[in-house]
């Protein structure tokens, strides 16, 4: 019996020792490590059950695989339904190696919860906003990303397979992780005819040689082998169905657009994500958070496209503070860095009337190991001169040694490869490149976190005011209504205007008879357009900034209601006695 209980207790023991080394999930959220696809899963039910209060988990839909996308809706309903206040999305991870951007979601739902009640300003955003947060778009991808071997840059796509060699198989020959680390590193083969040689102060790089020296390596590409014995190694991985060139707007087909799939919206989790915000009309501003390059992107993502000045003052608002809260990241529009079609944030724009922007995260130019410069940078200079590139090299790899320990590079070791024979496996692991090593994370999930708070805080604001009611003969009453937006963002951007996506804000006077209302275009000299069909309800569009008086002429006497009203801006209600 002794023996049978201690048996027991030691089984427990090293339960409870794994289950503490993997780590419990515990509020508030920590960000000196990454979640893989279960642990984001974990961490949003954490929340939920935390704050039942503030919150509401939704499974919105399933992935090619099978797997649960979820949303995180974050509102206090003493102050007013989800839908009747401006919503703000947030989503990451639509390419499945992009993982940091599931963690600046996390951060950002962990952030107004832990602070909601303490913290003055994130209260307000709380109680005035509604905030729907989508910490990963592509599932499997990030699922896959954690559990297999990969390079930084595999597992983007949605798992819809493809035969990309044309030859009647589908994904069967992926990059394979030969010596099962956990990456898919780099191969290279000793070879005197070869184009490269070691670097002369690191032998981990190597460069090119000059003609006429002798050679010393060739690069093999990424660890592999001929799966489908066709002659050739790694060419058909997962995929391709970019989840970022599948969207409905602007789509383009696979022999424009690499990735774009066989008609907008295949991808099933990327119609579940639209059928999502088709149902939260609320949302006039979005997020899609992505990695690399530290940038933030706006609209048009083509350049031939044009959007209205009006929504380029607004997107200026937000974009020209992100680049300070953001050192290093630039602002400018998507087609800048390259032209997509059917990518999230057109879709966004275009087809749901919300401002949105990528957020790409991260620069690898952090990554330093020098002192710090005095006068003048060359850096831009300098790229413009020869071997930059390998000082470059070098450099991140006395970061790698001296400040992650080690842990973003992989050693070149000797390997028996099954077709090249003695070859060497190392490079850059899969947590590394794109990705900043976790001591880094937690300033970069705060200050990206912190652009989406600062557009929350300038969703619209509207403010009504009945600033004048005179009593002017015949039964009759002219009073006047000033509506003023105090925020950046309008409640309807010049687009959805332009295009009519939907109906416009309103006024609307209640009680009592209308018999003229219209805008006022001179107040001192009563100048008023007058609307000569349904004078009780005028119809406007009221950018950032900026309000807009009315002048209505009332018959008779008693309580007047004037209501404002509007698809993505909190309604205002106010009531006059005639």
């Amino acid at each position: 019996m002794k023996h049978t209980i201690l048996s027991a207790l030691l089984i427990f023991g090293f339960a409870f020792v794994f289950a503490a080394d993997k780590g419990k999930i515990e509020v508030p959220l920590r960000f000196d490590r990454y979640y893989n696809y279960e642990e984001v899963n974990e961490a949003l039910k954490v929340l939920n059950a935390a704050y039942p209060e503030l919150t509401k988990l939704d499974m919105i839909g399933k992935s090619e695989e099978g797997r649960e996308i979820y949303a995180l809706t974050i509102n206090n309903p003493e102050t007013g339904d989800e839908l009747s206040k401006p919503g703000v999305y947030v989503d990451g991870n639509i390419h499945g190696n992009e993982i940091q951007a599931g963690e600046v979601c996390l951060y950002y739902a962990n952030m107004l919860l832990t602070k909601y009640g303490e913290n003055e300003k994130v209260t307000k955003v709380v109680d005035r906003n509604a905030h729907y947060i989508i910490p990963v778009v592509n599932v499997d991808g990030r699922f896959h990303f954690f559990e297999d071997g990969n390079t930084p840059s595999t597992n983007r796509s949605i798992r819809v397979a493809k035969d990309d060699d044309k030859d009647g198989l589908f994904d069967e020959d992926p990059p394979d992780d030969l010596d099962g680390d956990g990456n898919i590193c780099q191969m290279r083969i000793k070879d005197p005819y070869g184009q490269y040689k070691v670097d002369s102060e690191d032998e981990r790089i190597l460069v090119r040689v000059k003609p006429g020296e002798k050679g010393e390596y060739t690069l093999l590409g990424y660890e592999g082998i001929d799966n489908d014995e066709d002659g050739r190694i790694n060419e058909d991985a997962e995929g391709y169905l970019d989840p970022n060139r599948n969207w409905g707007y602007n789509w383009m087909p696979p022999y424009v657009q690499r990735g774009a799939g066989n008609f907008p919206l295949s991808g099933v989790g990327l119609k579940a994500i639209n059928d999502y915000i088709n149902a939260r009309p609320n949302i006039i501003i979005g997020y899609a958070f992505h990695n690399t390059g530290g940038m933030w992107l706006r609209v048009p993502a083509e350049k031939s496209i044009e959007i209205p000045a009006s929504d380029v003052a607004a997107y200026d608002v937000i974009g020209k503070e992100a680049i300070k809260i953001t050192p290093g990241y630039v602002y400018k529009p998507a087609y800048e860095l390259y032209p997509t079609y059917g990518d999230f944030d057109s879709h966004l724009y275009f087809i749901h009337g919300a401002y949105s922007f990528v957020g790409e995260l991260f620069m690898r130019s952090q990554e330093t190991y020098k002192e710090e410069q005095k006068g003048p940078k060359e850096d831009d200079l300098e790229s413009l001169r020869g071997g930059t590139r390998t000082e470059r090299s070098r450099e991140q790899l006395e970061f790698n040694d001296k400040v992650a320990q080690g842990e973003l590079y992989k050693e070149w070791k000797k390997f028996d490869h099954p077709v090249y024979g003695e070859i060497e496996i190392g490079g850059w692991v899969k947590m590394s490149s794109r990705l900043p090593h976790p001591f880094m994370l937690q300033d970069l999930v705060h200050r990206n976190a912190a652009v989406v708070f600062l557009s929350a805080e300038h969703t619209p604001e509207i403010i009504m005011e009945v600033f004048d009611i005179q009593e002017i003969g015949n039964n009759l009453h002219q009073v006047r209504v000033r509506i003023e937006n105090e925020n950046g963002l309008a409640a309807m951007t010049a687009q959805a205007f332009k295009d009519k996506l939907y109906e416009l804000d309103r006024l609307i006077v209640k009680g009592g008879k209308v018999v003229a209302g219209g805008k006022i275009n001179d107040v001192r000299l009563n100048k008023v357009s007058y609307k000569e069909d349904k004078p009780e309800i005028q119809f406007f569009a009221l950018p950032g900034h900026s309000q807009v008086e009315y002048q209505f002429l009332i018959e008779g006497k008693g309580d007047v209601t004037i209501d404002f009203e509007s698809r993505k801006a909190k309604n205002v209600s106010t009531k006059i006695s005639l």
